[in-house]
């Protein structure tokens, strides 16, 4: 089915999820709609002494329910989060292997951080122990690629294969550049997302020293505060978020149950610091608009914005000043949240556990909320959808993501007619 037309249409046809608050997508969200937190104290290191002790965990996780106990052992908890929830999705988009040109299949699933336990896991066997005491399987497991290349030998899948690194914004370039290798007529079926396990020691040791994270222990529960008058910085989530997508020509001709469609993207930088976003919300603005106009889509039919909304003093206040730049007074007929609020931040993962809430929302008309929204800052005044999710006509959503070095990423899923 190849194909070099830029105006191919591309579709969501496959979900999958690993989080705390539910291991299948359903599980997911159901936690999402029922407003449920899944933050607590950290349980995979002893926290004592951090300035931060609070994270959103997958606590009772298995990997050798779903994947070879070899691979789980030469593997980091990273890409057994990525690989899990990338087969979730495979098996949910129905695609039957035996009927698929392999070579038209690819697999992009990034990493923000890649495998930080098994660094300092290795690390620690090298100053105890010497050179020799060091696995083989060190640099496998450690580097950002590794999840795409273990599910692309799951499935047999021989197209394009890569991972990405763009900080916070990573799984929502991966879809993008994954939307793009369709179009362009480079597969017809891409398995993209990110997967993140970032909470142990040392990630947790440079956060602090940064003073990014809430130090908000002893209510875990409310911590995560998006939008909120107090908050104080994010919570370290973890976990994955992975779709495919693939031709709507491609999934019409195998008979797929289409999610929706992914109809924009765009990427931009704000040449302005290496952590803060511009204070005038100029990338990000540029970032939407583009995603916008690459869909075809005017403003004014968004019904519904995936906030990036980390519960960060700068990030929300400049988000809102964004939103309010490119959407003017279709701003405040918008509904806005945080999903972070619930999950936590799952740095490199965010884009794809939130590209799943987005499209979970256009097809179910159903808006997941900003919990712990009581004391709204005057200065992010829109409709966050507080505490309590809400039914609505959705059509139209968008998703923003940004990350350290100044990345921006908007995405836009629409209903498809």
């Amino acid at each position: 089915m190849e194909t070099s037309s830029a105006s191919q249409r591309v579709v969501v046809t496959g979900l999958g999820v690993v989080h705390g608050l539910g291991q299948t997508v359903e599980a997911f969200w159901a936690s999402m709609l029922a407003g449920r937190n899944g933050i607590d104290r950290v349980a995979l290191f002893d926290p004592t002494g951090f300035s931060s002790q609070i994270g959103a965990e997958v606590r009772g996780w298995e990997p050798d329910a779903h994947m070879d106990p070899k691979e789980v052992r030469r593997n980091d908890r990273y890409t057994h989060f990525g690989f899990v929830a990338a087969k979730e999705a495979f098996r949910d988009s129905g695609i039957d292997l035996s009927r698929q040109d392999p070579d038209r299949i690819g697999v992009v699933i990034g990493s923000g951080i890649g495998g930080m336990a098994t660094f300092e896991t290795q690390h620690k066997r090298l100053l105890e122990g010497g050179p020799r005491k060091v696995s083989p399987f060190t640099i496998p497991a450690l580097i950002g690629n590794m999840c795409s290349g273990l599910f692309a030998i799951e499935i047999g899948a021989r197209g394009p294969n890569f991972g990405l690194v763009s900080a916070c914004a990573t799984a929502t370039h991966a879809l993008g550049e994954a939307m793009h290798m369709i179009r362009r007529g480079d597969a017809d079926v891409m398995v993209a997302g990110g997967a993140e396990a970032a909470i142990t020691p040392f990630a947790y040791a440079s956060f602090c020293s940064m003073k990014a994270m809430s130090t908000r222990n002893d209510d875990p529960a409310t911590a995560c505060r998006p939008f909120s008058l107090g908050r104080d910085g994010f919570i370290m989530g973890e976990g994955a978020g992975v779709l495919v997508i693939e031709s709507l020509a491609h999934a019409r001709a195998r008979g797929a149950r289409i999610y929706c469609e992914l109809v924009g993207y765009a990427a931009t930088a704000d040449a302005h610091h290496i952590t803060q976003p511009d204070p005038e919300g100029k990338g990000l603005s540029m970032a939407m608009r583009r995603a916008l106009a690459s869909g075809a889509v005017p403003p004014e039919q968004v019904d519904y914005i995936n906030a990036h909304g980390t519960s960060t003093p700068y990030n929300d206040k400049f988000e809102t000043l964004a939103i309010k730049r490119v959407f003017g007074d279709h701003a405040r007929r918008l509904a806005i949240s945080s999903t972070k609020s619930m999950t936590g931040h799952l740095l490199g993962a965010a884009g794809g556990i939130e590209s799943v809430i987005s499209v979970k929302t256009v097809q179910t008309g159903l808006i997941a909320p900003t919990i712990n929204l009581h004391e709204p800052d005057p200065e992010c005044d829109l409709d966050y959808v507080p505490n309590t999710a809400r039914e609505a006509r959705v059509t139209t959503v968008l998703s923003n993501n940004l990350g350290f070095g100044g990345q921006n990423a908007a995405i836009v899923f629409r209903a498809l007619s």
